[in-house]
């Protein structure tokens, strides 16, 4: 071979040698670039996950659980938007709208005023205590139930009800017609309270209350407070209540139910 062709196979053999190594070079780099890429990527991820799991104390609980966590269940956060509005009485009572609290005794509970029960105005008080009835949350039906009963024993009591029966009758009905047993007892109490206090002034009322009494006359358990409660309404109410015809009728109910039962 000549000088000529031996210069030109030298040149193909650098030039094929200098490819392979750039290809190399390249493939070097794509991977150096592609593991580089791979590394920030984990780490990313792992600082999105370390982040979370410090970001606040429930998220570490939830990945790293205490044993105490069994113990000590996880309660609904009363400030949270998951709690229920409160009622009107529970609002009024958490700010001292109700001039009384509950005093938790060794045997049993009792109210303590803030001032003496007759000095206070039943309007609107003995009404709110009323609304209160239909409450199921201690204290409030403790707070509600003996506030309406102890109010009602003042001196005067009468003539500081009567005038409020249009209002205090439709809210003695709403705790009746409750699906709550323990807040239809209540009602039933609270009604029997009143008429000791109102006597006949009650019974131009009677019948937009009696319906709601029969209703609950077909359950068994009712039927002997019902038919207590009745007696104590005519007795309390004078012979005028045998003649209002809503009362005829249940008591003739009540009757039957007695002599089939």
């Amino acid at each position: 071979m000549n000088r000529g062709g031996e210069r030109e196979a030298m040149q193909k053999s650098e030039g094929f040698g200098g490819t392979q190594l750039k290809n190399r070079a390249r493939g070097d780099y794509d991977q150096r670039t592609s593991s580089s890429t791979q590394i920030k990527h984990r780490n990313a991820v792992q600082g999105s996950k370390s982040s979370l799991s410090t970001s606040s104390p429930e998220s570490a609980r939830k990945l790293h659980p205490r044993p105490s966590d069994k113990l000590n269940p996880k309660t609904i956060n009363p400030f949270g938007e998951q709690s229920r509005v409160p009622s009107a009485f529970a609002a009024i009572y958490s700010k001292g709208g109700i001039p009384c609290r509950l005093v938790h005794g060794s045997v049993k509970h009792r109210l303590q005023w803030e001032c003496p029960p007759e000095s206070l105005s039943f309007d609107p008080l003995l009404i709110t205590l009323a609304e209160g009835l239909r409450e199921t949350k201690h204290p409030y039906t403790f707070v509600s139930k003996e506030g309406f009963r102890e109010l009602l024993l003042v001196r005067g009591a009468s003539e500081k009800a009567v005038p409020l029966l249009p209002r205090l009758i439709p809210v003695l009905k709403a705790a009746l017609v409750h699906l709550d047993d323990e807040v239809f007892e209540r009602g039933l109490n609270a009604l029997v309270q009143l008429s000791v206090v109102v006597g006949p002034s009650l019974n131009d009322h009677l019948k937009h209350l009696l319906t709601s009494l029969s209703k609950r006359l077909m359950d068994k358990k009712f039927k002997e407070p019902i038919t207590s409660a009745l007696q104590k309404l005519e007795q309390h109410g004078g012979s005028i209540t045998m003649k209002e015809e809503p009362f005829y009728i249940l008591w003739s109910l009540l009757t039957a139910l007695n002599h089939f039962i």
